[in-house]
């Protein structure tokens, strides 16, 4: 699959280098400090599927709009597409439970790459066995369901103040994450690849700086 190339060259190229490429492209903000995850070995890397949060108001709760109903929503159906990054906003709470590991099971069973939380996620130990990488703003150890609460899907939302539109590439690692406009993918990774190589004609010419003798 194409996406798995995909995933493995950006995980090559890194956070900061993909950054600095799409800088080249866009002017607006596109870096996402550092984050947490369950297995912080894992690179995250996919197409952005959207649930915005809000503050939980019980007199706005629709019976049968739980968790599953944004969840698939989101993804386009209940045989979604694999590959996709499921992205969760914060809804004004980052510090509380968005979501833990029964939940984001089904993440698991339909073949996500990953979940991006800009809230705290539940159940490391548990997510750690799954077959996807999370990335979120540290572990839960409390519900966080009447503090928050999903509302809509399918829109752009903000993580950690980055606008993440569905179908936008989202690349996460230990140094932070980078949110990738669909359009400009392609020519954001060629750019990509030669930041690195520029980086690397610098290094080698400071080495020999270094080597030379003082006049």
């Amino acid at each position: 699959m194409e996406d798995e190339t995909l995933a493995a060259k950006t995980a090559r190229l890194g956070c900061a280098t993909l950054v600095d490429a799409v800088g080249r492209v866009h002017g607006h903000r596109v870096h996402i400090p550092s984050m947490v995850s369950a297995d912080p070995s894992r690179t995250l890397f996919g197409r952005a599927a959207t649930i915005s949060f809000m503050p939980y108001r019980e007199d706005l709760v629709e019976p049968g709009r739980d968790f599953g109903y944004f969840f698939y929503g989101a993804l386009g159906g209940r045989a979604p597409a694999p590959g996709q990054v499921l992205v969760l906003s914060s809804g004004g709470y980052p510090d509380v439970s968005h979501g833990g590991g029964t939940k984001l099971s089904r993440a698991d069973s339909h073949g996500l790459a990953g979940v991006l939380a800009d809230g705290r996620l539940r159940d490391f130990d548990q997510l750690r066995g799954y077959s996807f990488a999370t990335w979120c703003r540290g572990e839960a150890v409390r519900w966080g369901g009447d503090t928050v609460m999903p509302h809509a899907f399918g829109i752009a939302v903000e993580i950690s103040g980055v606008c993440v539109n569905p179908g936008d590439y989202v690349y996460m690692d230990r140094a932070g994450g980078v949110v990738i406009p669909s359009a400009s993918l392609h020519r954001v990774l060629d750019i990509a690849e030669e930041v690195t190589a520029e980086e690397a004609a610098a290094a080698k010419n400071i080495k020999a700086e270094a080597a030379q003798p003082d006049k």
